[in-house]
C-alpha cells in the first residue's frame, strides 16, 4: 500500500498565517526584540520556510506593514454608510476606526508604534496609508465642515486642515483606549466625536453630540 499523501497548505493561506504570527509579535515585543524564530514557531513552520515565503526580518514587517493599512482603510471606508446625515457618516467612520483598532490591538501597535520608529522604508508605508486615510477623511467631512460653518465657499485648506487633525487625535485616541481597561471602540468614538463636532464650547456647556442608540451595525 502506498503511503498516504497529506494536502499541502495552499502558500497564500500559510504566508497569511506567517503574517498573522508576525504581527503578534511585532505588536508585542517590537521590531528590534522580535526574532523570526518565535515568529516561526508560533506560525507552526520552519524558520527557513518564513525565509522563503517572505526573505528576511525587513522584508516580513513590510509585508505586516502593508497588510494591516489596508485592513484599516478598507475597514474605515467599508464603515461609512451612504445616506445619513453628515455627523453620522463621521460617526461611522470614527466607530469603524476605533472598532478595528480595538479588535486588533497588535497590527495597531506594528503601524501606530513600530513601524514609526525604525525608519525608512517602513515609515513611508505608514505615511501612505495615513495619507490616504486623511484624503478619505477630507472628503468625509468637508460637507459637514462647511456646514458647521455655515459657509459653503470654507477654504479646501482649512477642511484638509480639520482632517489632519482629527485624524492625529484618532490616532493617539486609539492608541490611548487600547492601553486602558474599559475603554470600549463605542466610547472612544463618542469622545471624539463630542471634541470634534460639539466642540469644546458646547461640552462645556453640557450640550454634547448626542451618541445615537447601539444599533447591529455598530460595533464595541
Amino acid at each position: 500500500m502506498g503511503a498516504v499523501k497529506t494536502k499541502r497548505m495552499p502558500r497564500a493561506v500559510r504566508e497569511q498565517q506567517m503574517l498573522d504570527a508576525a504581527v503578534r509579535i511585532f505588536g508585542q515585543r517590537g521590531y528590534m526584540a522580535a526574532s523570526m524564530d518565535e515568529i516561526a514557531e508560533l506560525a507552526g513552520v520552519s524558520k527557513p520556510l518564513v525565509y522563503l515565503y517572505l526573505n528576511s526580518k525587513e522584508d516580513l514587517f513590510t509585508a505586516c506593514i502593508r497588510r494591516e493599512a489596508s485592513a484599516l482603510t478598507e475597514a474605515v471606508r467599508r464603515g461609512v454608510r451612504q445616506g445619513p446625515s453628515a455627523d453620522r457618516q463621521l460617526w461611522d467612520g470614527l466607530l469603524a476606526f476605533f472598532t478595528h483598532t480595538a479588535r486588533h490591538p497588535d497590527g495597531w501597535s506594528v503601524l501606530h508604534l513600530q513601524a514609526r520608529t525604525h525608519g525608512e522604508p517602513f515609515a513611508a508605508e505608514v505615511t501612505a496609508m495615513r495619507e490616504e486615510i486623511v484624503a478619505f477623511v477630507t472628503e468625509l467631512i468637508a460637507v459637514a465642515a462647511r456646514d458647521a460653518h455655515r459657509d459653503p465657499h470654507l477654504p479646501e485648506r482649512e477642511v484638509a486642515g480639520l482632517a489632519e487633525a482629527l485624524v492625529g487625535a484618532a490616532e493617539s485616541l486609539a492608541a490611548w483606549a487600547n492601553a486602558t481597561p474599559g475603554v470600549t471602540a463605542r466610547q472612544a468614538a463618542a469622545t471624539l466625536m463630542n471634541f470634534a463636532w460639539a466642540g469644546l464650547g458646547d461640552l462645556m456647556e453640557n450640550r454634547p453630540w448626542p451618541v445615537p442608540p447601539v444599533s447591529s451595525a455598530d460595533g464595541d
